[in-house]
């Protein structure tokens, strides 16, 4: 599977996390130098590939057209 996204960030002095965030007990979230661009839930019975692929596209969908996914905060 192809994560450019994913990669293209972290090549960019960008990061990822993914792990507990408070009460939830799985999340992906992704930030560049200057923003966070993506913060996932893990959906119940969601693989840990599909989340990537998940945050991946999220990530994508941030850069190029400037739409910032929070499951987290909403």
């Amino acid at each position: 599977m192809a994560l450019k996204s994913i990669e293209y960030l972290i090549d960019g002095n960008g990061e990822i996390t993914i792990g507990s965030i408070g009460p939830i007990r799985c999340a992906a979230t992704a930030a560049d130098e200057d923003q966070c661009l993506a913060m996932l839930v893990r959906r119940r019975g969601e693989s840990f590939m599909q989340l990537l692929s998940r945050l991946d596209a999220a990530i994508e969908n941030a850069y190029e057209n400037q739409i910032f996914e929070d499951e987290i905060n909403c």
